[in-house]
Formats: structure tokens, C-alpha cells, sequence
């Protein structure tokens, strides 16, 4: 089949239909939402259900989707554009090009994907290891002779990256310094609507705070989860915010198990409503 009439077979191929959580039934579901959305730099390895090893990686250069570098290492890049309603679709097909590319080569997309595996068909159920970075050196990484476009790409990338730690005190939790503050933005796992609730019953007894000089000041909605964020002092670093972001989650197990709210807690839900703002 010539490469226009694949094209046009691709450009009329179904759209897969919105899928509201696409990352759902993967491990480590609320690190993919954070490293497609909220982490400038950051790779985990992916173990395919055929033995295949891929680097997932936040940004690839170029912003390509997928790339095999000369010796072979292979990348899939997650921060790309959604070409359907089901992003885990928009991913498995590129993953799937990723596999079968020559070394050396960058992965392209062209029009929407045909229905097909997602990545939840295509990958184990080992955890996501992720390593966040302080730059795009992964990008070269024991390459022998890098290319002069992609050092020169990394060069630009690393110019630009905000500095960003993962927690380990809890799950998918992420420090960042931005101009004259520092930011914990962090993905949670729970359903909208019974985690905003809870988030209700906390601000009504004021605990949405991280400690003095903290301040909560709304959520992300991304991929079908909620990703609250603070302001933190400009000072604080990624290991001052561990113990506090611990008893915090600690404090949310507590009003998840809580039902009912009060008209405190109402009054205080509907102003977290109006915080929200959804990426993509």
C-alpha cells in the first residue's frame, strides 16, 4: 500500500470514542496523568507483553512521539497531542510504530489511529519506576557520537526546565520551584466527586493546609482525576514538604471515610469547584 493511500486510510479511519480516564488499569495510573501533564522531565522503563524494552519519556526532542535512537534504545514520548478521545489508544499506536522502527529513526503520527490495542493491552503490570530529571541529557545518554540536531535540542530543552523533585513520603506528589515561589502539585487516585467532598470536609476544618506559609490554592483536572496544588514559600525544598504532605495524606484518608457535610463544608466544596481547571 503506497504512503498516501495508508495516510488516507488512517485520516478516515474512527475516531475511538472519549474514553474520561485513558490511563485507568495501568500501574502507576496517577504518575501517567502527572508525567503527561505536570512534570517537565521525568522517564520510566515500559516492559511490553512481548519482552520489548521502551523508555517512556516526558518530552522527546523535536516533541516527536516516538523515536529509536542509533543504538537502538527506544522512546515513547508521553507530553504530545491527543488525536482522539482515548489518549491510551493515541499512545499504543505510536508505541506500536515505536517497536518496529529502524535505529535511528523519529516516530511520527498521521491522522487519527484505527481502533487497536491501547497500552493497557500492550504492556505488564510491572510498576511505573520513574525518575524525574534535571534536564533532557537522557535524550544522549551513552550515545558514542550524539547528533548535532538532537545535542542542540537538549541544549535548548534544559535552558527552559523548571526544577521539579518526586516525593517519597507518598505517591505522585510533585515539588517544583517557579520564579519567587515553590509548588506541590499532586495526583490522586480517588473519584471526583467523593474526593472533592472530602476535600470540602477538610477545608471546613481547616486542614487543607501543608503548614505555615502554605496555601491551597485549587486543583487541575486532568485525564479524569483531580491534581491539587499549593503555594509553598519560595525556601521550601522538596524534602521540607515530605513529612507534612505524609500527615496530610494521612488527614484525607481520615474525611474519604467521613459522609454527609455540613453547610460549613457545602459552602466550602462549591468554592473548590470554582478552583478547578481542567488541562486538555
Amino acid at each position: 500500500m503506497s504512503s498516501r493511500r495508508k495516510k488516507d486510510k488512517a485520516e478516515k479511519a474512527p475516531a475511538p470514542a472519549f474514553v474520561p480516564r485513558p490511563f485507568e488499569g495501568l500501574p502507576g495510573e496517577t504518575d501517567w496523568v502527572a508525567l503527561r501533564e505536570v512534570v517537565p522531565s521525568a522517564t520510566a522503563p515500559l516492559s511490553l507483553e512481548d519482552g520489548t524494552q521502551v523508555t517512556l519519556a516526558t518530552v522527546l526532542p523535536m516533541a516527536w512521539p516516538g523515536m529509536v535512537r542509533a543504538d537502538g534504545r527506544r522512546f515513547l514520548g508521553l507530553q504530545v497531542a491527543s488525536r482522539s478521545g482515548d489518549a491510551s489508544r493515541d499512545l499504543a499506536a505510536v508505541l506500536e510504530d515505536v517497536v518496529t522502527a529502524a535505529p535511528g529513526t523519529s516516530v511520527g503520527t498521521s491522522g487519527l489511529p484505527a481502533p487497536g490495542a491501547r497500552l493497557q493491552d500492550l504492556l505488564t503490570d510491572a510498576p511505573l519506576d520513574v525518575t524525574v530529571h534535571d534536564g533532557f541529557d537522557f535524550w544522549v545518554e551513552g550515545a558514542d557520537d550524539p547528533d548535532g540536531q538532537l545535542a542542540g535540542a537538549m541544549e535548548s530543552a534544559n535552558a527552559t526546565v523548571i526544577p521539579t523533585k518526586r516525593l517519597t513520603s507518598v505517591t505522585s506528589a510533585y515539588w517544583c520551584r517557579m520564579r519567587d515561589r515553590a509548588h506541590l502539585r499532586w495526583v490522586l487516585p480517588h473519584d471526583e466527586e467523593r474526593l472533592l467532598d472530602a476535600l470540602a470536609r477538610m477545608s471546613a476544618s481547616g486542614g487543607l493546609s501543608l503548614g505555615e506559609g502554605t496555601r491551597f490554592v485549587g486543583s487541575f483536572r486532568a485525564h479524569g482525576l483531580l491534581v491539587p496544588v499549593w503555594d509553598l514559600p519560595a525556601e521550601t525544598t522538596a524534602d521540607d514538604i515530605e513529612e507534612p504532605a505524609q500527615a496530610w495524606g494521612g488527614r484525607l484518608e481520615s474525611a474519604l471515610a467521613e459522609t454527609g457535610l455540613s453547610e460549613e463544608a457545602r459552602r466550602a466544596r462549591r468554592g473548590l469547584v470554582n478552583r478547578q481547571l481542567t488541562l486538555r
